[in-house]
This record gives C-alpha cells, sequence and structure tokens, in this order.
C-alpha cells in the first residue's frame, strides 16, 4: 500500500473514532434509556467503519467490500438547524443531531474521493461517503417519524 493511501486510511480511521467519541459523548449526557440506546446503535455503526478501515489497509478487503446503494435525500438536515445537545433533549433532536454529523462525514468523504482519479482509493471513499449517506438517511427517517407522527386519520 502506498504512502499517501495509508495516510488518507489512517484520516479516515480518525475520522470514524472522532464519530463514535461524538456519539458516545451524547450517549453519556442523555438520561432516557430508549433514546441512549439509538445513540449506542449509532456508535456501533462507527467502530464497524473504523473495523472495514483497518482491515482494508491491511488488504482483507477490495474494492468491492462495500456496495453502493441509492439513498433517499430527505435534505431535513439541510433545512433544519442542528440542536445542542442537553440532558432532556428530545429523541427527534438526536436523530437530527446525528443527521447532520452524518452528513458532514458524507461531505468529507465525497472531499477526499474528488482529490482522486477513477482508481480503487477513489471508489472506496465514494463506498464510505455513501455508508455515511445511508447513515444520514436512516437518521433523517427516524427523525420524521419522530417530529411528525402518523396519526390514525393519516
Amino acid at each position: 500500500m502506498d504512502k499517501q493511501l495509508s495516510e488518507i486510511i489512517d484520516l479516515a480511521i480518525q475520522r470514524e473514532e472522532e464519530a463514535y467519541d461524538f456519539y458516545m459523548n451524547i450517549f453519556n449526557i442523555l438520561e432516557d434509556p430508549s433514546i441512549k440506546d439509538t445513540v449506542e446503535f449509532i456508535a456501533k455503526e462507527e467502530k464497524k467503519h473504523k473495523a472495514f478501515l483497518v482491515n482494508y489497509r491491511k488488504g482483507d478487503y477490495g474494492p468491492d467490500a462495500l456496495r453502493m446503494t441509492d439513498v433517499v435525500e430527505y435534505k431535513i438536515s439541510e433545512y433544519l438547524e442542528e440542536p445542542e445537545i442537553t440532558k432532556e433533549t428530545k429523541r427527534e433532536d438526536v436523530y437530527l443531531i446525528a443527521s447532520h454529523r452524518e452528513s458532514r462525514s458524507h461531505q468529507f468523504y465525497t472531499e477526499l474521493a474528488n482529490m482522486h482519479d477513477e482508481n480503487n482509493v477513489k471508489e472506496m471513499l465514494l463506498k464510505m461517503a455513501n455508508e455515511e449517506l445511508k447513515h444520514k438517511e436512516k437518521m433523517e427517517y427516524l427523525y420524521a417519524n419522530t417530529a411528525f407522527p402518523q396519526t390514525a386519520g393519516g
């Protein structure tokens, strides 16, 4: 593995560690156990990303290890401000905070990918960007269904 790719992967691993710490910090601030469970789930997803990157660096995964999938772009985080986290933060606000974080991670990987010509490095980074976008989609879906629950009348 060349030095440039190794440095990119190191940067991505650091980003995933920061994301894990970010979510665990929220986990430690919140009091509602049901919200804490969701935040812990998101944190574990970030750990999986780190594990993927570590194994990719070792050569255990090839460029086909991640698959690109279509993602629904709700664009909620693009229109709503990111709330502050407190002990009393509501469930929907936790989802919105997570959506903003995943959006920034998507942008991070996309910008890194755009620094490269078409090759395996660019492909891997675009797939990581897609993974972050899938997380954003989940968080925005959860936000929409929590902030605006369906009623019996539709």
